[in-house]
C-alpha cells in the first residue's frame, strides 16, 4: 500500500493496532488549553520525512499536543507489565499515546508517541500529564545519547500545554512527542504471558521479529540447528542489550530505573527519568532518589540487564518447547552465557577507549587497574580518558602520582606493541571517548531556567554543544569542567 503524506509529512501505519486487543486500548489524547512548541527537532523531522517548517508552527503545536490528529492515525495506549525494583506490577501507558508508525523515506518504521497526552485506561489514578522540566530533560538526554552514538528513543519536540500540572507544587505542563523504533518492552511480553494465551505470545513474537529481526523469520521454516524462533529471539535481544549497556558503560551513563518495562526489544535506551552521567568515577554511583538500595548503580547495570533478560526468557518458555522441562534447559543456558558475552564486548570497548589494537592477555588488567586508580582518586571519568589523548596533560594531581606514572608506563609499552601506528590509536580514542557529556549540574541549570523563567537559551546552548560530543575546543571548556562542590547534583528524580 502506498501512503500519501498529509501536509505535515505524516505517513502513518498502525501495525501494532492490528495485534490482538489485550495488548492495547484505543485511546485519544486529551486536548490542552494553549499548546506552544518550545523546542523542535528539525534534524529528526527530516529523518522521518516530516515537513519541519510546517510542523514547527501553531497548527503543528496543536497536532503534537494531541488537540488534532495526523491523517490515518489510530491512537492507542499500550498494555504492559513490569518488575519494578524486583516487584511485579501490571502497568501500561499511563500517560503516553501511540499515534501510529511513521514510514520514513528509507522505508523504516518509527513509532510516534505523545508522552504526557492525558489519561488512559492504564493511568492508575494518575492525571496522565507531564511537567515541563522532565520533558525537557528527556529531550536533552536522548539527543545527547544519539550524538554519542548510543541507541535511543528520540524527541521530536517539547510542547508546552498552557496548563499546570500538580506534583509537589504547580508546575508548567508539557508534552513530549517521542520517536522509537518501537515501544515493545520486556514488560510487554510479561503482560502477554500473564494472559496464558500461547497465540497472543506468538503474535507478539511475530511482530517483533518482523519489525526488528527479520533475519530470524527463516527459522520458522528451517528450525536452524534446532533453535526455535522464540529462542533465537532471546539471543538476538540479548546481543542488542549487551551492546546497549556496553555503550552506557563507555560514556559513564546511569539509567537509574532499569525495570523490565524500561527494557526495549529494539535495544534502545528508553525513559530518561532519574538518569545521570558520572562525574568522579565510582562503580557504586547512584543518582536516582528512588533507588535506595543501589539496585541500578552504575556497575550493577550489566547484572540487572541479565536479570531482566531472564524474565524475558521466562515469558517465551511455552514457545520454546511444549514440555516446560525441555524449554527451561536451553533458555537457562542462553541466559547464563550473558556474563561471558558481556565481558568480551566490554573489553573490546575498553581497548578502544585506551587506543589498543590487537589483543593481549594483560589488556583487561590494564583497563581495570586504571579504573581502580580513578576510583581511589575520585578522578573525573570523562576527562581522564580524554586527557590520555592530550600530550599537554597537566602534570598535576591526580596524574602526578607514582601509581599513575607506573600505570602510564605500562600503557605506553602496550601502545608500542600495537598493530597500528600511534596516530591511529589517538584517532580511535578521540572517536570513542567523548569530550562533552550532559553533566548533571549543567542539565539542572538549563531545566531550572526553562521551568521557572521560561528561558530556553541555556537549554538551546547545551543542545548545540552536545550535538558534537567528540569535538574539543576552547569554546567548550565550560562544558568539560566538573561541578564545583556547591554545584554537585547528588540526586535525580523521575518527575512523573
Amino acid at each position: 500500500m502506498t501512503l500519501t503524506a498529509d501536509p505535515y509529512g505524516f505517513r502513518l501505519e498502525n501495525r501494532y493496532a492490528l495485534l490482538p486487543a489485550p495488548l492495547f486500548s484505543g485511546c485519544a489524547p486529551t486536548a490542552v488549553k494553549a499548546p506552544e512548541i518550545m523546542l523542535f527537532n528539525h534534524a529528526l523531522a527530516d529523518m522521518l520525512g516530516l515537513n519541519g517548517a510546517t510542523l514547527d508552527s501553531p497548527d503543528g503545536a496543536a497536532l503534537l499536543a494531541g488537540n488534532s490528529l495526523p491523517e490515518n492515525s489510530t491512537p492507542i495506549a499500550q498494555a504492559y507489565a513490569g518488575h519494578q525494583f524486583g516487584h511485579p506490577n501490571m502497568l501500561g501507558d499511563g500517560r503516553a499515546i501511540l499515534l501510529g508508525e511513521q514510514v520514513a523515506p528509507d522505508g523504516r518504521l518509527y513509532d510516534i508517541q505523545l508522552k504526557g497526552a492525558g489519561r488512559t485506561p492504564y493511568s492508575r489514578g494518575g492525571d496522565g500529564r507531564a511537567a515541563m522540566g522532565p520533558m525537557l530533560r528527556e529531550y536533552l538526554m536522548s539527543e545527547a545519547m544519539h550524538a554519542l552514538g548510543i541507541p535511543t528513543t528520540r524527541s521530536l519536540a517539547v510542547v508546552s500545554t498552557g496548563e499546570p500540572v500538580y506534583r509537589e507544587a504547580a508546575l508548567p505542563g508539557a508534552i513530549l512527542p517521542r520517536v522509537a523504533s518501537s515501544h515493545v518492552r520486556v514488560g510487554t511480553f510479561q503482560f502477554a504471558a500473564s494472559r496464558e494465551d500461547k497465540g497472543l505470545l506468538q503474535a507478539l513474537v511475530d511482530f517483533v521479529i518482523a519489525r526488528h529481526y527479520s533475519y530470524l523469520s527463516d527459522l520458522a521454516q528451517s528450525n536452524l540447528a534446532g533453535q526455535t524462533p522464540a529462542l533465537a529471539l532471546i539471543e538476538a535481544v540479548m546481543e542488542k542489550q549487551i551492546d546497549l549497556v556496553v555503550g552506557w558503560m563507555r560514556v559513564g551513563f546511569i539509567h537509574g530505573v532499569l525495570n523490565t518495562d524500561n527494557v526495549t526489544l529494539s535495544g534502545e535506551t528508553i525513559d530518561y527519568g532519574p538518569c545521570a552521567f558520572l562525574d568522579s568515577y565510582h562503580p557504586e554511583t547512584v543518582f536516582s532518589s528512588i533507588d535506595r538500595q543501589g539496585r541500578y548503580a552504575y556497575a550493577n547495570q550489566p547484572a540487572i540487564t541479565q536479570w531482566n533478560l531472564a524474565r524475558f526468557a521466562e515469558t517465551l518458555l511455552p514457545l520454546i518447547a511444549d514440555d516446560p522441562e525441555q524449554a527451561v534447559g536451553p533458555a537457562t543456558a542462553l541466559i547464563r552465557s550473558f556474563p561471558q558475552r558481556y565481558e568480551q564486548k566490554w573489553l573490546a570497548m575498553m581497548r578502544k577507549k585506551l587506543g589498543l589494537f590487537g589483543e593481549e592477555p594483560e589488556d583487561e588488567a590494564l583497563a581495570t587497574d586504571l579504573l581502580k586508580w580513578m576510583q581511589s582518586q575520585a578522578a573525573d571519568y570523562t576527562n581522564t580518558f580524554r586527557d590520555l589523548i592530550s600530550e599537554s596533560r597537566p602534570e598535576t594531581a591526580p596524574y602526578d602520582s607514582a601509581d599513575f606514572r607506573r600505570w602510564h608506563e605500562r600503557w605506553q609499552a602496550r601502545l608500542a606493541r600495537n598493530t597500528k601506528p600511534l596516530a591511529s590509536s589517538l584517532c580511535l580514542m578521540r572517536n570513542t571517548n567523548p569530550a562533552i557529556i550532559p553533566r548533571n549540574h549543567q542539565v539542572e541549570k538549563a531545566l531550572e531556567a526553562a521551568s521557572t523563567r521560561q528561558d530556553l537559551a541555556p537549554a538551546r546552548q547545551l543542545l548545540a554543544v552536545l550535538a558534537s560530543p567528540y569535538e574539543d575546543g576552547p569554546d567548550k571548556a565550560a562544558y568539560k569542567t566538573p561541578p564545583a562542590p556547591e554545584e554537585r547534583v547528588c540526586q535525580t528524580f523521575c518527575g512523573t
